[in-house]
């Protein structure tokens, strides 16, 4: 009889658990495969795994959330949020660039997401045992392949080189069993890639019972697969993910009048095809929460990370763009947008007011609109411009840009990619993806503006239409080291075959 002992220490290669679902101290996988109910129950708290604080290395924090450190990590070494003061929250580590093994947010999110993927593996191999799956338990096991491959996916586009740039770099650790040795080394980018691709397929054949946007379905699987496949530069495969989800008939793009509340009413949006769901009771309000560092109303929230204004001017050149609603100025008595250490105070709003709570979303993780940008972004590079511009133009005809569409002819001096980038900064902005946008596509990322991003200068000191010298993480190109993070110490210094970035 196989246990599945719940760890205590921080090292998951050498231990995993199945969320508890019985009053004990360890879960009998027989147990899994005798009841739909509980494999369910083991499913659905592989899910809880990507939004609950689980005490990490003997010790609970507020601040360790597998979501909160996912959008930070990404986000916050973007160029569309500016830190707004000093602090010692590691997340200033990404917008300083400085970066180090040791860092929590880093060791926590590689920890939990092998806890995910230790959790799934564990579920397919209970659920190996019956011979016979209804759908029900195949829809149960197609979405353990997909959580194995999202995660997987999320690993390698944070600690290793975009597949773009090198293919045969290191990726990170491939783990698709619980029995395998806790020493394993790292396996290339493409290796990486070409198992998520596996995963997703999988679990796409497997899932025809879909549970709600609040869980992987086929046509997430399928979304999964359009990203992993843009990111590899695979346009074909890339067109036919996306016509695959845009042509489901489950989605429709929001309105100009619905947009500005998809994200607060995630679970119930036309355009989401999956999201981690929130309740009123995981609200974590000031300590912990998605919204906690980025958005204020005066009584929750820090509120101490800005929308940047490199993305604000981006935006201002589409007048009536219904996205701007998402970006929210502080202003004062007088109707003047208050500063904070000179920096000019835009709270996001992206995951705030679920059930009006400033500090309460569901945070989207795939949605229709993407799937028309990723097919946007494949055509233009496939030259077809006059598909590409006409997907961008479904978008935009959505935002309140009907009267400003491209109707096939591009702006002067501008290419085809660059207004597909551009609408992907606008309509994704602060989801997660700019970082990799950027850096996949072999251009730099430009921080040219007065921000905590530059420690030790004040806003009086920079000369923004010049680079000061050594202060090269203003303008980051894709070839730094410092556009991925290093691996967390305690799986360079446990598991002897696993390498450290440079």
């Amino acid at each position: 009889m196989k246990k599945i002992i719940i760890p205590v220490f921080i090292s998951l290669f050498l231990a995993g658990c199945v969320r508890e679902i019985t009053p004990s101290d360890a879960i009998d996988t027989n147990t899994l495969v005798q009841t739909k109910e509980g494999l369910t129950n083991a499913v659905n708290g592989a899910y809880a795994l990507f939004k609950d604080h689980v005490p990490f290395n003997g010790t609970s924090d507020d601040n360790l959330m597998y979501l909160r450190q996912y959008f930070q990590l990404a986000d916050f070494a973007s160029d569309d949020i500016v830190c707004g003061q000093m602090t010692t929250d590691p997340f200033m580590n990404s917008f300083s660039l400085n970066h180090s093994p040791a860092q929590t947010n880093t060791r926590y999110f590689w920890y939990i997401s092998y806890k995910i993927i230790n959790d799934a593996n564990t579920v397919i191999e209970a659920a190996a045992k019956n011979a016979n799956p209804d759908a029900s338990i195949k829809q149960l096991i197609g979405e353990c392949y997909f959580l194995r491959a999202f995660a997987h996916f999320n690993l390698v586009r944070f600690f290793a080189k975009p597949y773009t740039i090198d293919p045969t770099a290191p990726g990170v650790i491939i783990r698709t069993s619980t029995s395998e040795p806790s020493l394993k080394a790292r396996a290339t980018v493409k290796q990486v890639y070409d198992a998520v691709v596996a995963d997703a397929e999988k679990a796409a054949s497997l899932m025809e019972q879909p549970r709600g946007v609040q869980y992987a379905s086929k046509e997430a699987a399928w979304a999964l697969l359009s990203r992993a496949y843009l990111y590899m530069a695979d346009h074909p495969k890339t067109i036919e993910y996306s016509d695959k989800v845009i042509n489901s008939g489950r989605f429709v793009l929001t309105t100009a009048a619905t947009y500005p509340a998809l994200f607060a009413n995630a679970q119930t949006g036309t355009e989401t095809i999956f999201c981690i769901a929130f309740t009123a009771l995981e609200d974590y309000g000031k300590f912990g929460s998605i919204a906690s560092m980025i958005y204020s109303d005066g009584n929750s929230g820090w509120g101490e990370e800005f929308a940047s204004q490199s993305l604000r001017d981006t935006m201002s050149s589409q007048p009536g763009d219904v996205r701007s609603s998402y970006i929210v100025p502080s202003k004062d008595g007088g109707g003047v947008v208050q500063k904070k250490n000179g920096i000019e105070m835009y709270y996001i709003s992206k995951f705030s007011f679920q059930g009006n709570s400033p500090t309460l979303s569901s945070p989207i993780m795939f949605r229709l609109a993407e799937m028309y940008l990723n097919r946007a972004e494949a055509k233009a590079k496939s030259n077809n411009v006059a598909g590409a511009l006409a997907d961008v133009d479904s978008i935009r005809n959505k935002r309140g840009l009907s009267g400003a569409l491209y109707s096939g002819v591009l702006p002067a001096g501008k290419t085809v990619l660059e207004v597909v980038l551009k609408e992907r900064r606008v309509e994704l902005a602060f989801e997660g993806h700019r970082v990799f946008d950027v850096y996949r596509n072999k251009l730099p990322l430009n921080r040219t503006y007065w921000g905590y991003h530059l420690p030790g200068l004040s806003e009086t000191d920079i000369n923004l239409s010049q680079q000061p010298a050594g202060y090269a993480n203003m303008v980051i190109p894709y070839t730094s080291n410092r556009i991925i993070y290093y691996l967390p110490v305690d799986e360079v210094k446990t598991n002897t075959l696993c390498t450290q970035n440079d």
